[in-house]
């Protein structure tokens, strides 16, 4: 029954992703239909996804249909720049009255209003319900990955990060100004680090390279990091070796760690090098489980493999930062805007050559259904799924608005230039440059989505002390 369950529970969550993704689309392509039909144009088809219809039904002289790829949609305007390459040929054989730039103008930007429109729909329902803001405030250095960048720089813990290459931050991570974003988002081949540390009246400014985590050739190329984290709230169990000593002691995953005779921390790192410190000595631990305080003993124990080691426990810990979750009901505008800023960066910091962010980065149909997906699984998923929507249709308007022959941009562009010259561009060269185009953005959208896909594979998982084997 459970099974059953579970996979009713999938099968919702996917329709949901669906019927989103064609609301959005539908929207979108509505405009031009509106429009359309506002200025006199001749409609041919409205299609939501590409390629040949599943699915198809003429009414009233436009052949409404569904594609079978699952990407875009269309509205086919054939006085407008033909489009052939995508949406086929002309459904009607009589040639067809010219239209003004004007009309062309107005039609081509109805979808992105509408979009935007839609965005803005989304944003007012955000700002009455509210939405998740999950900041991790914390600025304080709580883990230094030994021999990683920040450390050989000479970051230590404890240290207060207050600037990033001279711009504030307010937090780990969790906003564009945070300690995270700002490293990942950073450019160049060095990342100051302005600090306070205990001791010192005045900011130190410390300079550390970065390492990328490595990858699969089909997975995305690694984001840059320089081995910290924030500080932490707790320590948790995040695995346990099996038949080492702190299985046969009684942790369970989960458990809170308390103390370790009688001793508090807060992080992994010196509660690590305490229990070195013990050796293969009986220790004293409190941990809270179910909300129930919980004493075990247990004593390290030298490991099979890998030979050299000293006595361990076989335990993972991992560290729980303090994360701020509020609900917050930031304005329509505000919303937007914001969305605009998000967008400006990622747009610069692929465009740029000195940063680590490239086009392998951006995420197709794929990777948008997949963090849908896990969106809605998530705490309070269905006011994420909303602030998600604003996001998706504001990138949406914008994308459209690029000046590219197969984008709405394009048809706008096409219609000033012919309003300047006094007649349309000559339809051979544009054939060309528009199928060009296509073949462009298609290959684009193949190319993010296989790492969509390749992102999901190849993964070995957890590393580190669930490979150790310790003897029975």
């Amino acid at each position: 029954m459970a099974v059953l369950t579970s996979i009713l529970y999938t099968i919702l969550l996917i329709g949901v992703v669906l019927m989103l993704f064609n609301i959005i689309i539908f929207v979108h392509e509505l405009g031009h239909f509106l429009a359309g039909r506002w200025r006199g144009l001749q409609i041919d088809r409205f299609q939501i996804w590409f390629g040949k219809p599943i699915w198809k039904k003429t009414i009233n002289g436009v052949q409404y249909g569904l594609g079978w790829i699952p990407a875009g949609g269309f509205v086919a305007l054939p006085q407008m720049a033909p489009m052939e390459s995508i949406e086929g040929g002309n459904l009607s054989e009589k040639p067809l009255p010219p239209i003004s730039p004007l009309d062309k103008i107005i039609v081509a930007f109805a979808g992105p209003l509408f979009s935007i429109m839609l965005a803005f729909v989304a944003a007012c329902v955000v700002w009455g319900v509210g939405k998740p803001k999950d900041v991790v405030p914390s600025q304080i250095v709580g883990r230094l990955e030994e021999k990683g960048p920040a450390a050989r720089a000479g970051i230590k813990l404890g240290d207060k990060i207050i600037a990033i290459n001279g711009t504030p931050v307010d937090g780990f991570q969790g906003t564009l100004n945070s300690i995270q974003e700002n490293i990942v988002l950073s450019e160049g081949n060095e990342i100051v680090f302005t600090v306070l540390r205990d001791g010192n009246p005045e900011p130190l400014k410390i300079t550390s390279r970065f390492e990328t985590e490595p990858t699969k050739w089909f997975q995305r190329a690694g984001l840059r990091q320089v081995g910290i984290g924030p500080e932490a709230d707790h320590i948790e169990v995040a695995s346990i070796t099996p038949g080492s000593p702190g299985e046969k002691a009684g942790f369970k995953s989960g458990d809170k760690l308390l103390t370790i005779n009688g001793r508090e921390f807060k992080s992994s790192q010196p509660a690590i090098a305490y229990i070195n410190e013990i050796g293969a000595h009986p220790m004293e631990f409190v941990v809270l489980r179910d909300k129930a305080e919980v004493q075990l003993t247990a004593t390290p124990q030298v490991p099979v493999e890998p030979k050299g080691k000293g006595p361990m426990l076989g335990i993972l810990f991992s560290e729980i930062p303090d994360v701020n979750f509020d609900i917050v009901h930031p304005s329509p505008i505000s919303q937007i805007s914001d969305t605009v800023k998000m967008m400006w960066t990622t747009i610069t910091s692929v465009a740029s050559r000195k940063s680590s962010i490239g086009v392998q980065h951006l995420s197709g149909p794929v990777g948008i259904a997949t963090l849908q997906y896990h969106l809605l699984q998530t705490d309070e998923g269905w006011r994420r799924i909303l602030s998600f929507m604003v996001l998706f249709n504001v990138n949406l308007a914008i994308l459209n608005m690029l000046p590219l022959p197969v984008l709405d941009g394009g048809h706008i562009t096409l219609a000033i230039l012919e309003k300047i010259c006094g007649r349309p561009v000559q339809a051979k060269p544009l054939e060309i440059i528009q199928t060009g185009c296509a073949l462009a953005l298609i290959s684009l959208m193949l190319y993010v989505t296989s790492k969509d896909i390749g992102d999901n594979f190849g993964n070995d998982g957890p590393t580190g002390v669930e490979k150790i084997v310790f003897p029975e």
